[in-house]
């Protein structure tokens, strides 16, 4: 451990959760002593110059989100909050996330497949009818439709937790999750207001990802055609998650467009700019089923196209992502995906589920009424933090009141045992201070390819001291996340120092009787 030392709270917990920086005894981990030690040289008035830079640029640049803060009469546009030190994950531990998140994506395309195209998953009892049947987003309209190269999930965001005993996955995101820009451009602004931080650090390049995310949709257009025109479908600037929609249709080389630009005629979908109608072939879409198509879903939705479902039909457009995705990150779904990889892929699962309790069973439920107050309830159509109970926090009234839910209407919720969420520090006006995070991984699918995970994906923190909330869309901030690149020795250093030190490390261990 380095005798220089970021300034830190005195009362930095590092027993209580798993700490991603500092282990129970205070000391920093090997892998991350380069970014302490830079850290350190840097000291508090150069930290608060960078960090308010950091905070200028993102306004600067709009990097927001809207907020809808509990008890105020308007939604607030803010910037992301943006911690200035990286999460760092190891290589070896990298490896084996990517091996899960690959294998959890490529069994859940196959699932939503089976579900349109017989639902033979049903008839061979690895899942129950009423999971499918009763479920908010299963599309009848989908039902033996098949679409390009069989890719209903081409963006997939899987969030990871990780606590003593190592990483579990909290919950699937297969609609059209966000996070992207936050991660490519959090990126950006490490490297550029942290060069002395960043450029030693051997990490692995997250820019090639949006290569892989072009090259994804451009796999899908009908008829593998070389040069397809494909559009961003964006709900419009009052949307929470604008700022990311206008990011990646720049970055992608893509055009953002609203359902009010598009037109459907003779069963194909067309872009109206200056030079007339000009065929489009893949829709990037941002936007909800029900909200697509006028004619096939909500009949008074001002966002979608109408016409676009008989397009989609006829072979003449791709979505991404397909609609009717969101069957399978349901979050009473969720509990059968480990049995859904068996059944598909024939193999074990690489990462495994937070133990789950559904609802809609007796037995279970009756288990979780009495004992709410030790595990963390949620709505299984809600996401983004909304509709859920976390009963170690809730007030004798939120208990009794989710209590009576349940009770009226079971199958509507899932619970799960409250994890320890790990932490890490974030760098505060007077020093770090830890919280918990989360990590968000992104899956890119394409017809014809092995999918790819974006290196690292994107952490999220809950800044508030406790909270165990890390969603943007509840308050939280997100880091910026590094793994070393293979084979090089990253942000740890020199791998014999780190071997000599960890010897040291071992004989401490043994001396002290750990």
């Amino acid at each position: 451990m380095s005798t220089a030392e970021p300034t830190r709270v005195p009362a930095y917990d590092s027993r209580s959760f798993y700490d991603e920086m500092y282990d129970e005894r205070g000391r920093v981990r090997l892998h991350y002593e380069q970014v302490h030690r830079s850290f350190a040289a840097m000291g508090p008035s150069e930290l608060a110059r960078r960090r308010q830079a950091f905070g200028s640029r993102m306004l600067e640049e709009g990097i927001t989100f809207t907020l809808h803060a509990p008890g105020a009469p308007d939604p607030l546009e803010r910037t992301i909050p943006f911690d200035c030190v990286p999460r760092i994950i190891p290589a070896a531990e990298w490896s084996l996330l990517e091996a899960g998140l690959r294998q959890r994506t490529v069994a859940l395309n196959r699932f939503i497949r089976d579900l349109y195209h017989g639902q033979r998953c049903v008839r061979d009892g690895v899942i129950p009818r009423r999971m499918i049947v009763g479920n908010t987003y299963y599309r009848p309209e989908m039902a033996g439709l098949d679409v390009p190269g069989d890719v209903y999930v081409t963006a997939a965001g899987i969030d990871l937790i990780r606590d003593e005993t190592g990483y579990y996955v909290l919950e699937d995101n297969l609609r059209s999750p966000s996070g992207f820009s936050y991660l490519f451009k959090g990126r950006s602004l490490m490297s550029e207001l942290f060069p002395d931080l960043y450029l030693p650090s051997a990490i692995e390049d997250t820019e090639r990802s949006l290569n892989v995310f072009l090259t994804s949709l451009r796999s899908l257009a009908p008829s593998g055609k070389k040069d397809p025109f494909i559009v961003l479908l964006t709900p419009g600037p009052y949307n929470s998650a604008y700022y990311e929609h206008a990011f990646l249709a720049q970055q992608l080389g893509i055009h953002l467009v609203e359902g009010r630009d598009l037109v459907c005629k003779d069963h194909k979908i067309y872009l109206r700019d200056l030079r007339g109608l000009r065929q489009v072939d893949v829709i990037y879409r941002r936007i909800d089923d029900e909200f697509l198509d006028p004619l096939s879903f909500q009949p008074d939705s001002m966002l979608g196209v109408a016409g676009l479902m008989n397009a989609y039909r006829a072979g003449n457009v791709a979505i991404a992502n397909a609609p009717g995705t969101g069957v399978a990150d349901d979050k009473a779904v969720y509990a059968y995906v480990p049995d859904l990889i068996r059944y598909y892929l024939g193999e074990e699962p690489i990462l495994s589920n937070v133990p789950t309790y559904i609802l809609s069973r007796k037995e279970e439920r009756e288990y979780v009424l009495d004992r709410l107050e030790e595990l963390v309830v949620k709505e299984t159509s809600l996401s983004g933090g909304y509709g859920m109970l976390i009963g170690p926090q809730a007030s004798a009234q939120e208990l009794a009141a989710f209590r009576e839910r349940i009770r009226e209407q079971p199958g509507r919720y899932i619970a799960q045992r409250t994890m320890k969420l790990s932490t890490a520090p974030v760098m505060g006006a007077g020093g770090m201070m830890p919280r918990h995070i989360d990590l968000r991984g992104f899956v890119l699918s394409g017809s014809g390819g092995e999918p790819h995970v974006v290196p690292g994906g994107l952490t999220r923190v809950a800044l508030q001291e406790g909270s165990l909330v890390v969603n943007s869309s509840q308050g939280g901030g997100v880091k910026d996340t590094w793994v070393p690149r293979r084979g090089r020795p990253g942000p740890r250093g020199d791998q014999s120092r780190c071997e000599a030190q960890s010897q040291d490390q071992d004989r401490d261990e043994e001396e002290c009787g750990c």
